[in-house]
């Protein structure tokens, strides 16, 4: 009887030792401070294989204003986000003849508080192809004036204006970047505040 009440015994201390050994854990792992990460992942589009498509490295482009040699006009420059064009076709996929083509046209720039809407034709552009990834011949559009401005050319981005052609798509096969300096030229009497407006960029073949 002594040796089996001894043995019960040994088990009952050795039972709480082990839950005072657990006790012990448990306040060790008492929360003492938190924080938040965020995990974040950009997931680029995928172009499709034997397809003509189109990419803007971005949604805005924002006008600041420049030294002008006019005391009767401001300048604001800017720069247009980059355009990619990509042709992943076979040339044997092209139809004989084809071209594509990039167009911009712009709608009128409308004040944050009721001012006067400043025309479309006041804002003009320089294009340029950089960078070309491409194979065949890919040409910039030619500059378009501003209304304010004087030459041949002075009607702004009213209607779809060129940015950038390939003059053959069977040859133009790859990737090609094109880009364009962005200016605006109001009248010196313009209404102060913030204007807007939204130049639309149109991939043609």
């Amino acid at each position: 009887m002594r040796n089996s009440f001894g043995i019960r015994l040994g088990a009952a201390v050795a039972g709480g030792v082990v839950l005072v050994s657990v006790a012990g854990v448990a306040a060790a792992e008492e929360l003492q401070g938190e924080d938040d990460l965020q995990v974040t992942v950009e997931v680029t589009p995928t172009v499709p294989e034997g397809s003509l498509t189109m990419s803007v490295d971005g949604t805005e482009a924002v006008l600041t204003e420049v030294d002008s040699a006019d005391p009767d006009v401001r300048q604001f420059d800017g720069a247009l986000p980059t355009v990619t064009v990509t042709d992943t076709r076979l040339p044997e996929e092209i139809p004989s003849g084809a071209f594509w083509y990039v167009l911009g046209s712009s709608t009128d720039f409308i004040g944050d508080e009721g001012q006067d809407p400043i025309g479309a034709g006041h804002l003009g552009w320089a294009p340029a192809v950089t960078d070309p990834e491409g194979e065949g011949t890919v040409s910039p559009g030619g500059q378009v004036d501003t209304v304010l401005d004087e030459g041949p050319n002075n009607v702004g981005l009213v209607d779809q204006e060129l940015l950038a052609l390939a003059e053959s798509s069977a040859e133009a096969i790859g990737a090609w970047q094109a880009e364009a300096d962005l200016f605006l030229k109001i009248p010196a009497t313009a209404e102060p505040g913030t204007y807007a407006s939204t130049l639309t960029l149109s991939l043609f073949e």
